[in-house]
């Protein structure tokens, strides 16, 4: 019997050697400048013949991490123009304004010279097949996606593009749940907001009303609305209707989910549901209390809140970041309830390519952006919440002009919801939109629209049920 170590025994040896040198070359531990250990100590570190540890070590010249320097030995390389690892980080675009991502991702590589980053921009539509084929052929390494994205990775069997990660105790506890569907978690929350109402104190004061609370209601928004509007010059209340993150707050708080009745049909008519939906109607055509008019985003209704043309929005943290510039007061508060006080709660996680070839530094890259050090710089310079607790609620001298009631989301924490505890799939959202458009629109009675939403849901849950057992 030999005790000659089996081929795989080898090829995991040397991995790992390129691996451990590689990590500490990345993280710091071998600064610039400083020589390994000879080719015979790694040998006996790892087990491995000069001729294995050469062959390892190649690969980190390949990488321009080390550098050889004949009769002396191997190098720590000082980083190039280049780097010496580039991984591709895919993001949102407007994440450069509420996440101040260019300045964390420089902070980065000046902590960590030789990983360069490569800024990708994703697309805001058609998100789920276009990253999945950036994962696939590994154009990327590290994305940020948001719950709806996650949902649709689950929807389409490739949630296992990506890698499984450790929760991270220092965040706050709730945001993992967005993530954590379908098994282990698959993306590390980065930044999060409630969906919340802003608005124009000057309007208030001229009006001589009192500002928003906690215990508002939708009438006691439709009261102020009426009394803010002013004919021919502003609206008191507005948002971008069929946002996938607003209309369905109000089903959200009707206290009802969308399920089936004992008789494995669902049931819209003559519910809370339904008196949602209708709320939500008569609301949007009270005479100048909410402007008809076609908008193609959230940016539509920001735009015309800064221009002093409606009085309220409803918006979002991450929207506040657009509205530093107003010439004008403004605060914040809960979103009005209709039964339960709810919102929805929209988290932006990172996750890194389980098929990538740069698994350490893309974990590294991860682990910084959640990091006390970078979580800081976001809430320092931006109106956006880290994940991270202890960043979120530091106090100190503030550079950015902050809503007096900055810190309201901590207070309303057991509010928050996911668009999935709609206990809808994506497609049955969509379907049931499509059917709330012709509602809202007054194409449809109620009668005939609880009819067609009940037929659609019934028949894609079905639909759902044959597919998960393969048929």
């Amino acid at each position: 019997m030999t005790n000659k170590p089996s081929r795989k025994s080898f090829r995991s040896r040397l991995d790992e050697m390129v691996a451990v040198l590689r990590e500490d070359i990345i993280n710091g531990t071998r600064a610039a400048g400083d020589f390994l250990p000879s080719e015979h100590d790694l040998g006996i570190m790892f087990q491995l013949s000069n001729k294995s540890v050469r062959k390892g070590l190649d690969t980190l010249v390949e990488e321009k991490l080390i550098e050889k320097i004949p009769r002396v030995g191997n190098k720590v390389a000082q980083p190039s123009a280049d780097g010496g690892i580039t991984i591709k980080f895919g993001y949102y675009q407007r994440m450069s304004v509420e996440s101040d991502m260019e300045s964390l991702v420089a902070e980065f590589h000046r902590r960590y010279p030789h990983i360069q980053v490569q800024l990708v921009k994703l697309p805001s539509h058609n998100y789920q097949p276009l990253v999945k084929e950036f994962l696939e052929t590994e154009m990327l390494d590290v994305i940020t996606l948001n719950v709806n994205n996650y949902e649709e990775f689950i929807e389409n069997d490739c949630i296992g593009l990506l890698q499984p990660l450790d929760s991270n105790p220092e965040l706050y506890s709730f945001l993992h749940g967005a993530f954590e569907q379908e098994g282990p978690l698959r993306a590390q929350p980065f930044t999060f907001s409630p969906v919340i109402l802003c608005y124009n104190r000057q309007h208030f004061q001229e009006k001589g009303l009192l500002e928003p609370d906690s215990g508002w209601t939708w009438q006691d928004l439709i009261r102020s609305a009426e009394q803010l509007a002013v004919e021919n010059e502003r609206f008191g209340f507005y948002f971008h209707i069929l946002a996938r993150n607003r209309w369905p707050i109000f089903p959200l708080q009707s206290g009802m989910d969308f399920e089936r009745d004992k008789s494995g049909q669902y049931r819209l008519c003559g519910t809370r549901l339904m008196e949602s939906f209708r709320v939500c109607r008569d609301m949007i055509y009270l005479k100048n209390v909410f402007p008809i008019m076609l908008s193609a985003s959230d940016a539509d209704a920001e735009e015309l809140f800064l221009q002093g043309k409606v009085s309220m929005i409803m918006t979002t943290y991450f929207g506040l970041n657009n509205l530093r510039e107003a010439s004008f007061p403004l605060d914040i508060a809960p979103v009005p309830h209709l039964h339960d006080y709810r919102t929805l709660l929209l988290v932006i996680g990172l996750a890194i390519n389980r098929k990538s070839k740069m698994q350490e530094a893309a974990k590294l890259f991860v682990d910084f952006m959640v990091s006390y050090e970078a979580q800081l710089k976001m809430r320092q310079n931006t109106l956006s919440i880290p994940s991270l607790k202890k960043a979120a609620e530091w106090v100190g001298e503030e550079s950015v002009t902050r809503p007096s009631r900055f810190s309201m989301y901590r207070e309303i924490i057991p509010t928050l919801k996911l668009i999935t505890d709609m206990k809808l799939t994506s497609k049955e959202r969509h379907a049931l939109l499509q059917e709330v458009k012709l509602y809202w629109s007054l194409l449809q009675d109620e009668a005939t629209f609880c009819s067609r939403v009940e037929k659609a849901l019934g028949e894609l849950s079905g639909q759902e049920e044959l597919h998960k057992l393969g048929v």
